[in-house]
């Protein structure tokens, strides 16, 4: 058996033995939607803040896990993800997504922020395609209005608001000791949902908005002279730090080939391949030891731990380029090491677990970081298996 072929095997395995048990688990039959915290050693709070991210992206998960694997549990599951996203996590007097709610669903921390807007419509877009329902489709369409409408300007995407709004500052999406006005991580996951969108929709004006958020990367986040984008912006698009974020700039780079091959426009297929490429060969030449993946690089220091969700992009990305380019069989080994390196360091083996947040470049955990959390959900390492399941059985289909 090729390596890759033992890769998908695996992982495929993994999705159905570890990943969507886990996740079914965390099912609030009481209150709705799932529960929002574990910590460390397994303990789950049913009272811990729910994440309206947290719900958006297990709603995601079990919709395009029905839509591979047809268990119409699956579908169920998504479907108690996107009543709770209707009923609680929708604001039904301003319009828009709460970022978090109490363990009952009343909200609990009512800020308004473009990135928790866009997963609503990446979840909606997806339990659409999985169950057919009309008004999923939609609120999925009236959140597109909403952003578009509220939540950007002439230059690009403006992030926190109040519940009535208004701007406020984005501590939520900032990191690293910067305020930023405008980021990379919140301009790429509006690409994302709205790359769902236009799939099962076939909106022009999503379309047309995808073209536009194609030129800000292009213009104003990708540096070529760095090889890498930019991370942290002022309202200018001026960069405030001098990050190289490993794991958002190899997903950035399958994201948009995902992209492109949606939109099927010849140009901006042509003028993105050396971009998606220059990054995805950057990320291996300075974060790939061999087996894993480093973080990032903060103002010249490298952070050598290994976080869970950028080993799952790292897979992703470096068999999307092996498959963009045959050639480039480093990236396929790439893909394969990294896969080795999650089954035996970062899946945690202790029963009913799932993965840990980090662990170290030697492969041993670090304790202390919860297993379920706002952030801490089926999105990356979900998709990463489905990813790998659809791109090999692909690639068996072609040989065959």
């Amino acid at each position: 058996m090729k390596r890759e072929q033992r890769m998908r095997a695996e992982v495929k395995e993994h999705l159905l033995t570890v990943l969507i048990p886990f996740w079914k688990r965390l099912r609030d039959e009481e209150w709705g939607g799932f529960y929002g915290y574990m910590d460390y050693d397994g303990i789950l709070d049913p009272g811990a803040v729910k994440g309206c991210i947290l719900n958006s992206r297990i709603t995601w998960f079990f919709s395009e896990a029905y839509l591979l694997l047809g268990d119409g549990e699956l579908r169920s599951l998504a479907r108690h993800g996107y009543e709770f996203l209707r009923d609680h996590c929708l604001d039904q007097k301003e319009g828009g997504i709460f970022w978090s709610l109490s363990y009952d669903g009343t909200p609990e921390d009512t800020t308004k922020h473009t990135y928790n807007q866009a997963f609503a419509v990446y979840a909606l877009s997806a339990y659409y395609e999985a169950s057919g329902d009309e008004e999923a489709l939609l609120l999925a369409k009236e959140l597109f209005s909403l952003i578009e409408g509220r939540c950007r300007d002439d230059a690009g995407y403006l992030e926190a608001f109040t519940r009535e709004f208004a701007p406020e500052s984005n501590e939520k999406l900032s990191e690293n000791g910067v305020l930023a006005e405008r980021t990379m991580n919140t301009l790429l996951h509006v690409l994302e949902a709205y790359t769902q969108l236009y799939r099962v929709s076939g909106m022009p004006e999503v379309k047309d908005t995808l073209l536009w958020i194609l030129d800000i990367f292009y213009e104003k986040v990708y540096n070529p002279a760095l090889h890498r984008q930019e991370v942290f912006f002022d309202a200018d698009y001026h960069s405030i730090l001098d990050l190289h974020s490993y794991g958002h700039d190899i997903e950035t780079a399958w994201l948009v080939d995902r992209c492109l091959s949606v939109l099927m426009e010849p140009a901006y297929t042509a003028r993105f391949a050396p971009v998606t490429e220059d990054l995805t060969a950057e990320v291996q030449k300075k974060a790939f030891d061999g087996h894993s993946l480093a973080n990032e690089c903060d103002r010249g220091t490298v952070d050598e731990s290994r976080v869970w969700w950028v080993q799952a992009e790292a897979v992703v990305g470096f068999l999307n380029g092996w498959q963009k380019d045959d050639t480039h069989t480093d990236y396929l080994a790439a893909a394969c090491d990294l896969w080795d390196f999650i089954r035996d360091h970062v899946a945690d083996p202790r029963e009913g677990m799932e993965w840990y947040w980090m662990v170290r470049a030697d492969g041993s955990p670090v304790e202390g970081r919860p297993v379920v959390e706002p952030w801490k959900c089926p999105y990356h390492n979900g998709r990463m298996c489905m990813e790998v399941i659809r791109r090999l059985s692909a690639e068996d289909d072609t040989a065959g």
